[in-house]
C-alpha cells in the first residue's frame, strides 16, 4: 500500500506541474517545432504570428506552419492527431488568448527591436501569473527586459531549445536577479519530466553556452572546408566520422539551423561580445552564405 500512495503522490506532483495550456509567438522554423513538441506532451498550444500582405487569411503563416508540421521528416509529432491541439492566430487579433495559457513562449526573429516591440504588447495585457520566456539563442536577458515592469521581469526567463526540439535534449534556461525562483523551477521541472529536456542553468552572457563554441565551430568547419575546395558532401562525412558528431555534419547542421538565421545569429554574438574577444579576429563569413540567401 505504501507504494502505491507513493506512485499516486508522484503523479500528484506530475499533474501540478503539467502546463495545460501554451501559447507560442513565432510560428517559424523553432517556434512551430516547439509548439510541435508542447502537443506530444499533451499541451493545447496556441500558435501565433504576425499578419501578412500575402494572403487575406490573417492567420495565414501560423497556418502554412502547421501544415508543414505534417510533413517534416524525422516527425516532429508523435502522433497526426497531435497537431489538433494547436489553435492558429495572430498576434494583431488574438494576443488576448495569452491569459488563457499559463506560459508564453517567444521564438520570433532575432532582433532585439522586434522583441522588445512584442514584449511591450504582451505587459499591457498579460496577467499577473502568466509566465514569459525567449527562445532567444543569443540575447542577455538583461537586454530583453530592459525598460520592462516589475512584473514582467519577475514572471520572464530565457528557455532556449534546440532545434529539432523532439530530437535533441538540450535546454539552456537563462535567469536573472529578477526572476521568480518559483517560476524558475517549475519550468525546469515541466521541461525535464514531460518534454524530457537536460536542463542546463546558464550564465547571462551573450551566445550563453551552446551558441557561444556552436557557431564558431559551425562557421570556421564551414570555411575550412570551402578553402580546401571539399564538397558538402565530402566535409559532412568528414566532420561526421573523425570528430563523431550527429550524422547531419556541419552543412546539414546549417540547413537545420536556418541558412537565414545564421547571420543574425552571429551578427548578434558580434555585437554583444567584448570587442577583445578572440571570435571578432577570426570570424569569417562563408561568401556561399551570401550566394544561397
Amino acid at each position: 500500500m505504501h507504494w502505491f500512495r507513493t506512485r499516486d503522490s508522484y503523479s500528484s506532483r506530475i499533474n501540478q506541474l503539467m502546463f495545460k495550456n501554451v501559447t507560442v509567438i513565432g510560428s517559424g522554423l523553432m517556434g512551430s517545432a516547439i509548439a510541435a513538441h508542447l502537443t506530444n506532451a499533451g499541451c493545447h498550444v496556441n500558435l501565433l504570428d504576425i499578419v501578412t500582405d500575402k494572403s487575406e487569411n490573417r492567420n495565414f503563416l501560423a497556418d502554412e506552419a502547421v501544415r508543414k508540421l505534417a510533413k517534416i521528416k524525422p516527425s516532429p509529432i508523435t502522433l497526426n492527431s497531435n497537431l489538433k491541439r494547436i489553435t492558429t492566430g495572430n498576434i494583431e487579433d488574438n494576443l488576448d488568448i495569452i491569459n488563457s495559457s499559463e506560459w508564453v513562449i517567444e521564438a520570433v526573429l532575432e532582433d532585439l527591436a522586434i522583441k522588445r516591440e512584442l514584449y511591450k504588447k504582451i505587459e499591457t495585457k498579460m496577467k499577473d501569473n502568466l509566465i514569459v520566456s525567449s527562445n532567444t539563442s543569443t540575447i542577455p536577458i538583461k537586454q530583453l527586459t530592459e525598460g520592462m515592469s516589475a512584473k514582467f521581469k519577475n514572471n520572464f526567463l530565457i528557455t532556449h531549445f534546440f532545434n529539432p526540439p523532439r530530437y535533441l535534449k538540450l535546454l539552456e534556461v537563462v535567469t536573472s536577479n529578477d526572476t521568480n525562483q518559483d517560476i524558475k523551477k517549475n519550468i525546469i521541472n515541466f521541461c525535464d519530466i514531460h518534454l524530457g529536456k537536460s536542463v542546463i542553468e546558464t550564465k547571462d552572457t551573450p551566445g550563453f553556452i551552446g551558441n557561444r563554441i556552436g557557431i564558431f565551430w559551425i562557421e570556421r568547419a564551414a570555411v575550412e572546408a570551402l578553402n580546401a575546395n571539399l564538397s558538402v558532401e565530402e566535409a559532412d562525412a568528414i566532420i561526421m566520422n573523425i570528430f563523431n558528431v550527429p550524422k547531419t555534419g556541419v552543412f546539414g547542421l546549417i540547413d537545420i539551423v536556418g541558412l537565414d538565421l545564421m547571420p543574425a545569429v552571429v551578427d548578434t554574438l558580434l555585437k554583444n561580445i567584448p570587442k577583445t574577444d578572440l571570435y571578432h579576429s577570426v570570424h569569417q563569413k562563408p561568401e556561399l552564405f551570401d550566394y544561397m540567401l
